[in-house]
């Protein structure tokens, strides 16, 4: 009770669908009984001159008989098909039109909804003692007073439209067939657009009120939210171990990779961009390892042990940091700067094996200043850090 009278926020939208895939939608019955009796009662008006006078054929019908027919025990089995079949004719467009209209009703409420939950096996609805506060819900007895009120309105209506016309329903009875069948049919019409009053007017009352009372089951406490946010956005401690994990996975990553690189750059010491180029598989240098502080001191260690050329280049070094990701290929502004690098790096190599001039000094590399976070104003260059 306690925890039903701390539901006073409205249902998120992923309740609400969790309510619709459980067959739980706001439906309103008196406004299916309104659309099924206009329905037939506007198929009635329409068909009204078709339909009398395929009733007048059939009373006729059934009333035809013969010496020999009567003496033909079969004679009557025939007949009760024949005028069964006749009937179904027109009772079965009917309740078509009706369950036509109840479906619309529905689908105008609630919307469409396919579930096959609500079909399921439940065994704890057979237990009466849980069962029972539900029967005495709050819900449960607005209905009961509504379907009863319901009953004794209609009732009236039909009783008193009875008794006010009961000298023309009398009076049918001196009528020929065809007067009489007419004079019926716009009598009980009368009576019908009475009844369709009614029920209108209780399906203005039920239609918000369903969707009122809907809205009311499936209100939640601030508790309920909070479990609904944990469960989407789920637990932060396991994210923040998740995200760990992830990135001692990328750092293993790249200290494997570093040994494949081609040079990696630095600055000297705050960080640690390693390059690898391959020019018949890439068409820049890629970025295969980077990092920053101690991540910068792992690679350039490895890189050492590895015998991969570490240059100091620290304007270059801050650059493919900001702006070049992993395993991605430098960005275009920084091709010329790296092919100085690259360039410097082949001809040592080459000098070492015999084949070339030992290089002087590496030059000045044609780095952009836009692309230093250390060029940029003091918030840039924070946001870069």
């Amino acid at each position: 009770m306690a925890d039903s009278q701390d539901r006073t926020l409205p249902a998120t939208q992923r309740k609400l669908q969790k309510a619709r895939e459980d067959g739980q939608v706001a439906r309103s019955r008196d406004f299916g009984h309104f659309m099924a009796v206009a329905a037939c009662g506007a198929m009635l008006v329409a068909m009204a001159p078709t339909a009398s006078g395929w009733l007048k054929h059939m009373v006729m019908q059934g009333l035809q008989f013969n010496a020999a027919s009567v003496r033909s025990s079969a004679f009557m089995g025939e007949r009760l098909v024949a005028l069964t079949i006749s009937m179904m004719w027109v009772l079965v467009p009917f309740g078509a039109a009706m369950m036509g209209a109840a479906l619309f009703s529905g689908l105008a409420i609630g919307g469409w909804n396919w579930t096959l939950k609500p079909l399921l096996p439940n065994l704890g609805k057979l237990n009466p003692i849980t069962g029972l506060p539900g029967i005495l819900s709050k819900d449960k007895l607005i209905d009961a007073l509504k379907g009863s009120t319901l009953a004794l309105v209609l009732g009236a209506i039909g009783a008193l439209y009875f008794r006010s016309h009961i000298d023309a329903f009398s009076g049918v009875l001196a009528m020929p067939l065809p007067a009489a069948i007419e004079h019926t049919g716009q009598t009980l019409l009368g009576g019908l657009t009475l009844l369709l009053l009614a029920l209108a007017l209780f399906a203005a009352i039920d239609v918000p009120l369903q969707r009122h009372q809907h809205a009311q089951r499936l209100k939640m406490s601030h508790a309920e939210i909070k479990q609904e946010n944990k469960e989407l956005e789920g637990n932060q401690e396991i994210k923040a171990k998740v995200r760990e994990r992830m990135r001692e996975m990328t750092k293993k990553r790249m200290l494997a990779a570093v040994p494949k690189a081609d040079l990696v750059v630095m600055n000297p010491t705050h960080y640690a961009v390693a390059l690898k180029y391959d020019d018949t598989k890439m068409g820049a240098p890629r970025v295969v390892a980077k990092g920053a502080d101690l991540l910068a001191l792992k690679i350039r260690d490895t890189a050492a042990d590895a015998k991969v050329p570490v240059l100091e280049a620290p304007m270059l070094a801050r650059a493919l940091y900001a702006h070049a990701e992993l395993d991605r290929e430098i960005p275009a502004a920084l091709f010329a700067a790296v092919a100085q690098v690259l360039a410097y790096v082949y001809q040592l190599r080459a000098a070492l094996k015999g084949a070339a001039a030992m290089p002087g000094a590496l030059p000045e590399l044609n780095v952009p200043n836009e692309l230093d976070p250390h060029q940029k104003p003091v918030a840039d260059a924070q946001a870069f850090e």
